[in-house]
């Protein structure tokens, strides 16, 4: 007698059919870089090789500051400080760097920043840190209303077996499009136009790669699509492999159309600012602006020691514990590169962390309670004025 395998339900194969998703081909291989957005040439860059097409842009980017603050500022060639921040993942520690930015403004030190970059939770802090402190509220806002619910929705078990993720981001694409609106856009090419840079790393988990995007460049394009394409790397970068679901980006090679899966920029990077090299081949640009000086402030939703844990003896406790180990050490190195960057181009280096003294439990991710008083655990030490480390020494 054969077993009795019951049928399943009208709604359980409808589910299983919405998992089995489809794609558009992936770009192949020696086209890589090749691949455009249609309307946005500049959008983005691979600055693990050629960094021929970014050097363009920051050199012209100097050019456009010049002309908006240098011939007031000073009559001669030299370019102003620049300040620069870069703002790490931390899932929900991402609270950190809201609370030093706030504790910031409010004890008057903060500057303008000429370069913003952030990743997976950095990448939600730093279109509104660019923007600068009247957009401090809108970093309040997202901080003290955010939750899991407000960033993934869990999927139900058959569901995920067929699908892309354990989860859908159409939580937090919702909260992203409710502060990232058209008027923020404007706002962000305003600045581009003065010389400012905004940049968000994702991974594209095809080609294994990091992409830097330039998201003063998209916002500046007038593209139809503009606004929907910087709102989904946004999420992109915050999207966890496997956790939830990629993004797909729609781009052209000679007219033909790809798709590339985009996820969490934290798989390759935690932190970044430029490449090595750069101030160097700018500085050999004819006709290139020189700069004064630059500050480096990197801001790490994390601590800098290794955290103790027991570990169940279970697969997914071993597994994860292991993954954890890995952000935790990828992270400390990705400080040491931007360190001996400062150390070749001169570069005054400052970092903040959380430190051994925050001791608060974290009961689940996304916990409110423990963001809360993250959140004001940064404040209070940065509205003092935040003590910054120069170096990644603990």
């Amino acid at each position: 007698m054969k077993p009795f395998l019951p049928r399943p339900s009208a709604s359980t194969l409808n589910m299983l059919r919405e998992g089995c998703l489809q794609r558009r081909d992936a770009v192949p291989q020696p086209l890589t870089e090749n691949a455009v957005i249609p309307g946005i040439p500049n959008a983005r860059y691979w600055l693990d090789q050629d960094l021929t097409p970014f050097i363009r842009d920051a050199s012209e980017a100097n050019v456009r500051e010049y002309e908006a603050f240098g011939s007031i500022e000073d009559p001669s060639d030299m370019l102003p400080l620049a300040d620069m921040l870069a703002v790490s993942g931390g899932g929900d520690a991402g609270t950190f760097a809201a609370g030093i930015i706030a504790g910031w403004t409010l004890h008057g030190t903060r500057p303008v920043f000429k370069v913003v970059t952030g990743i997976s939770a950095g990448a939600l802090v730093a279109p509104f840190a660019y923007l600068g402190p009247e957009y401090d509220p809108v970093i309040l806002g997202i901080c003290n209303g955010i939750g899991p619910k407000d960033v993934f929705r869990s999927r139900n078990v058959l569901t995920r077996l067929a699908s892309d993720g354990m989860a859908d981001s159409k939580p937090l694409s919702r909260l992203i499009a409710k502060y990232v609106t058209a008027e923020v856009l404007a706002a962000i090419a305003a600045q581009y136009a003065k010389g400012r840079l905004l940049m968000i790393g994702t991974t594209d988990l095809d080609s294994g790669r990091a992409v830097t995007w330039n998201m003063g460049a998209i916002a500046s394009s007038d593209a139809p699509g503009a606004l929907e394409l910087f709102r989904n790397i946004m999420v992109a970068s915050m999207s966890i492999p496997g956790a939830v679901s990629p993004v797909m980006i729609d781009v052209e090679v000679d007219g033909k159309q790809f798709q590339e899966m985009h996820v969490d920029g934290g798989v390759l990077t935690q932190v970044f600012l430029y490449p090595p090299g750069t101030v160097m081949a700018l500085n050999n640009v004819v006709g290139a602006r020189l700069r004064r000086e630059r500050h480096f402030y990197v801001i790490r939703n994390g601590k800098l020691e290794p955290q103790w844990s027991g570990t169940k003896r279970r697969t997914l406790s071993i597994g994860g514990r292991a993954i954890s180990t890995l952000i935790q050490t990828q992270g400390i190195s990705d400080l040491d590169r931007i360190y001996r960057i400062a150390q070749q181009d001169g570069a005054d280096f400052n970092l903040a962390y959380i430190g051994a003294d925050f001791l608060c439990p974290r009961n689940r991710k996304f916990d409110g309670e423990y963001m809360k008083r993250l959140f004001d655990y940064a404040f209070e030490v940065s509205a003092k004025g935040y003590p910054w480390h120069k170096s990644p020494s603990t």
